[in-house]
């Protein structure tokens, strides 16, 4: 039988594998039957950025709609300079990334809740800013590009974890795929050299470059 520790347990194991050693746990969430962390990984040589990862949405499988392809059981993560300062004081401004992860967890584990690849998740209705520090305001749902393709699944206890990446948007990102859908928006960030490591104040790709030579 599959218990929420067994599970968070191998995926422990499993981010250890390919990502490295785990440095730190933000819990949330804990009194409840489905607890919710996020498992610090700090840089090292080989990968000089943090990497944030959750423990707890694939311990329940998601109400994906009847039809879809989209996995019933996910992890998220996020990717951070290795220059950000990551404290334990998450009411401090520069700890929204992961309080955007446990929103989003929470998000998937709610009843007929669900998260899936593509997914275009605004920060509320207009998107509002995660901090004062950066405009960036929605989160696309996508694969990461920054870790090995190992890591994209685990298959354990009779499950198919996906792990996807937090990608943060701009208003007028979030827009564009709106609009034209996640692929052109997908496009459109490969095509400007964005990866999904968070920077507060990159550039927009959802705007035209100088003299109008960007799509």
């Amino acid at each position: 039988m599959t218990t929420p520790t067994s599970l968070a347990d191998d995926i422990r194991a499993h981010i250890e594998r390919h990502i490295g050693p785990i440095h730190q746990v933000f819990n949330d969430w804990e009194d409840q039957p489905f607890p919710i962390s996020v498992q610090h990984v700090e840089p090292s040589e080989g990968r000089p950025i943090h990497t944030l990862i959750t423990i707890g949405i694939s311990a329940r499988e998601m109400s994906v709609p009847e039809g879809s392809e989209s996995p019933r059981s996910i992890e998220l993560m996020i990717t951070l300079p290795e220059s950000w300062k990551i404290e334990a004081d998450l009411t401090q401004q520069e700890q929204w990334p992961i309080r955007l992860l446990q929103s989003l967890a929470r998000r998937a584990i709610s009843t007929n809740g669900w998260i899936g690849w593509g997914d275009l998740i605004p920060n509320g209705e207009p998107p509002q800013p995660y901090a004062p520090s950066t405009k960036l305001c929605a989160a696309l749902i996508v694969p990461s590009l920054l870790v090995p393709t190992d890591f994209y699944q685990l298959t354990v206890q009779g499950k198919n974890i996906a792990f996807f990446a937090v990608v943060p948007l701009y208003t007028e990102e979030w827009q564009l795929g709106i609009n034209n859908g996640n692929k052109a928006l997908i496009e459109r960030i490969i095509d400007r050299d964005v990866n999904d490591v968070v920077v507060p104040n990159r550039k927009n790709v959802a705007k035209r470059r100088w003299l109008g030579l960007g799509r």
